[in-house]
């Protein structure tokens, strides 16, 4: 059985059926679990019945694709409706997030994780370590937190609720988000191997509670870290630590910021459940590119980029299961926009006049039966107003990409993650995952192109390599920022070798008589130096921020000593950096007895608070690397800009 036969569960019926087991059958749990995840399932309608054993059938009913009631899953056994099975059939199947969809999202969309915040009482140690008294960070959207088509544990784009000046959270509201707090908490000190289903109930529980109490960002960011673990525990390949410990310090960050929020800041934590989609008038529209959308869940379809007459960027997608194959198909469907009759590859390369558009912020166009839209002439990239998207300097552009992809900030919908830029290219070079392109734009800065998708049933690889075959090759891309301490783009699209029309490098093949000189084979670029400096030493403080991820707190407190590291990371210069280090490790190894020498329960809450506060400072300094790279000509030292951890903490 696959997790993905059976229908979604909503978090409450979950962590009802786990409640409602005796001590005895939830230390049987995720036996149970493993064990029914290997029965035969089939599905009939609304119904999904999962064999339990010769004679026994377990039942599954979801009207309208949802199990929304405890009693829509019963069972045949002997112990029923007090058994095992209810629970661990609940246990099994994905959780249903039940925030509708707007009216207007007319393609099925792949689903994903969101964001969260709201924390416990913790030392004044740690309450130093993570700035309780200063107002956090802002920007836009976190954790697939993923949105349908885009990468997998990025949060959804929730647009912020209204707030009065000096109105702050509810005492229900702030109950909320304790609960929530610990049960982020109870999973950082198990690890994934420790967070069983009984642990992912109470994260379950608490998500509902939040949902209930108007908090949706952080009931999402709970929903994500679930999906996550459970993802780790059965071992699924696409599962990603990283993504685990973006989601788990989302829902920690959002949950402590809940009690200590106010106004507008208050409206950001809170988030909304839907993605509004707002009238946006009458639209001149031309097309940018089609990129083709392949997530680990198993869906597929395309987004196709286009510009508005002032700049702004929009996308018109058709996102459902089917993966690679139908990501292909769907290219040269008609656009399910009013009355056009182009496809996503012509819509690339044409334009759109359309009325009454609707807009989702995140540049979603709406697909409601009141939209109208015709077809009309496009433009080339070096016309207006394409052309203008060009003329921002590249430093810039990667600056408002950061702001748009940054992992743990408040989600307003705006910016986007795409660079549009002028290069000359250079040849391959080689890395430890593989080869990419090296190339220069302006300033002299030097970019590392990389595949979008590295599936062989998509042309982004070999058009790639056919690239790296025609150095001194000028042309004009289009690319997606890859937050990292040198400036790296994957590649989407680009002007044609020869210099007529455009390539979409993920659907459109490049062939070798496309290339200037078609018998030149791949030109290695010589091998580029990590610089001055040298590479970051943050890296020793983002793998133990890790590491507690898969083991638990128990994986650091058996550190017996880190002062080489955090000496080698303040020769870095990034002393915030080794003192975070340093009290992380001493809160996980704190275990103080009581006057009899038995062990005391371990301070969770205060080792939740560090490692939140270690979480968010490697991204923030992370996110500064970045943007100082793109700011950083050839020979240029990258000096490392000082990030207060009161101000990444938040």
């Amino acid at each position: 059985m696959n997790a993905a036969q059976l229908p979604p569960v909503a978090p409450e019926v979950t962590a009802t059926l786990v409640e409602g087991l005796s001590s005895r059958l939830r230390k049987r749990l995720d036996a149970a679990v493993t064990k029914l995840a290997a029965r035969p399932t089939h599905r009939d309608g609304d119904t999904t019945t999962i064999e339990v054993d010769d004679e026994t059938e377990l039942r599954l009913h979801a009207p309208g694709g949802v199990v929304a009631k405890a009693e829509d899953i019963t069972c045949g056994c002997l112990l029923a409706p007090a058994c095992v099975h209810r629970a661990a059939a609940a246990c099994a199947a994905p959780a249903a997030d039940l925030a509708p969809e707007p009216a207007e999202q007319a393609t099925p969309e792949a689903p994903g994780p969101a964001s969260g915040t709201a924390p416990a009482a913790v030392g004044p140690d740690a309450a130093r370590a993570l700035g309780l008294n200063v107002a956090p960070t802002s920007g836009p959207d976190a954790a697939t937190g993923v949105a349908a088509d885009a990468a997998p544990g990025r949060a959804p784009n929730t647009a912020p609720d209204a707030a009065t000046p000096h109105e702050t959270a509810s005492p229900d509201q702030r109950a909320a988000a304790d609960a929530l707090w610990s049960a982020g908490a109870a999973v950082l000190e198990a690890g994934v191997d420790g967070a069983g289903a009984v642990t992912q109930s109470a994260l379950l529980r608490a998500a509902h509670t939040a949902r209930l109490r108007h908090l949706p960002r952080a009931a999402g960011a709970a929903l994500s870290v679930v999906t996550l673990l459970r993802a780790a525990r059965s071992g699924n390949p696409s599962y990603r630590t990283a993504e685990l410990v973006t989601a788990l310090a989302e829902l920690l960050g959002t949950a402590h910021r809940v009690g200590t929020a106010s106004g507008a800041e208050l409206a950001a934590v809170r988030g909304r459940v839907r993605r509004p989609y707002s009238p946006d008038g009458s639209l001149r529209l031309y097309g940018l590119f089609t990129e083709p959308v392949v997530t680990d869940s198993g869906h597929g379809g395309v987004r196709t980029w286009v510009a508005g007459a002032d700049g702004r960027l929009f996308t018109v997608g058709d996102v459902a299961p089917g993966g690679a194959g139908r990501a292909l198909g769907v290219a040269d469907r008609a656009v399910r926009l009013g009355d056009s009759a182009l496809t996503h590859r012509e819509l690339g390369r044409a334009g759109l006049a359309v009325s009454g558009a609707t807009v989702s912020p995140d540049g979603r166009l709406g697909a409601g039966k009141a939209v109208k839209a015709v077809t009309a002439r496009g433009a080339a990239w070096t016309e207006p107003p394409l052309a203008a998207l060009w003329g921002t300097p590249p430093a810039e552009q990667a600056a408002r990409a950061l702001r748009s992809t940054s992992r743990y900030a408040d989600p307003d919908g705006t910016g986007s993650d795409l660079l549009f830029l002028d290069v000359e290219l250079l040849g391959a070079i080689r890395e430890p995952g593989g080869a990419c392109l090296l190339a220069q734009c302006e300033g002299g800065v030097r970019v590392r192109l990389t595949v979008a998708d590295d599936d062989p049933a998509l042309a982004h690889r070999d058009n790639l390599a056919l690239l790296a075959a025609a150095p001194g090759t000028r042309l004009r891309i289009i690319g997606r920022l890859i937050p990292a301490t040198h400036p790296r783009l994957t590649l989407l699209a680009c002007t044609h070798p020869t210099g007529e029309g455009t390539v979409d490098l993920g659907l459109d093949r490049l062939r070798r008589a496309d290339l200037p000189d078609p018998s030149a084979p791949a030109h290695f670029a010589p091998p580029q130096p990590a610089g001055p400096g040298g590479p970051s030493p943050l890296y020793l403080l983002e793998r133990r921020v890790e590491q507690t991820v898969p083991a638990g707190r128990a994986a650091l407190g058996l550190l017996s000593d880190v002062t080489a590291e955090t000496r080698r990371i303040r020769r870095g210069g990034l002393p915030t950096a080794a003192a975070l280090l340093t009290a992380l490790c001493a809160s996980a190894a704190q275990r103080d007895r009581d006057l009899f020498g038995r062990l005391l329960p371990a301070d969770t809450d205060g080792f939740a608070a560090y490692w939140l506060a270690a979480a968010r400072y490697t991204a923030a300094v992370s996110e500064s690397l970045c943007a100082a790279a793109w700011n950083a000509t050839e020979g240029d030292q990258v000096a490392v800009p000082p990030v207060p951890v009161h101000d990444v903490a938040g």
